[in-house]
């Protein structure tokens, strides 16, 4: 049985950074692009970056390069998302999730490439 389950998200003030972490279970962890995705009330679900199986490519989204790092460690079979310089509307609902569609070593921006899903992580920024 697959499992990803976030955490880290939490109430943070406008400037400050918050790190996420995905622990994944069930799965072949480095078989698996790793991808972050988040929603705020109200608005479309948004890609917001990935990592390769590797963990040797990554890819952001628009909003947020620059001011985000995914990384991973396949020893602990966990994904991390960092985001500094955090603003108000970096609030939602951070998702992560795994891909090994056509591979371990490919950068998936579309969430209908993503086979599992974690639950969610709510990251609220207060201004």
């Amino acid at each position: 049985q697959v499992q990803l389950v976030e955490s880290g998200g939490g109430l943070v003030q406008a400037g400050g950074s918050l790190r996420l972490s995905c622990a994944a279970s069930g799965v072949i962890f480095s078989s698996y692009t790793m991808g972050w995705f988040r929603q705020a009330p109200g608005k479309v679900r948004e890609f917001v970056g990935c990592v390769t199986g590797s963990g040797s490519r990554t890819y952001y989204g628009a909003t947020v390069k620059g001011r985000c790092a995914i990384s991973r460690d396949n020893a602990k079979n966990t994904a991390y998302l960092q985001i500094d310089n955090l603003r108000p509307e970096d609030t939602a609902a951070y998702y992560c999730a795994a891909s090994n569609r056509f591979g371990s070593d490919f950068i998936h921006l579309s969430e209908k490439d993503y086979n599992y899903w974690g639950q969610g992580t709510q990251v609220t920024v207060s201004s």
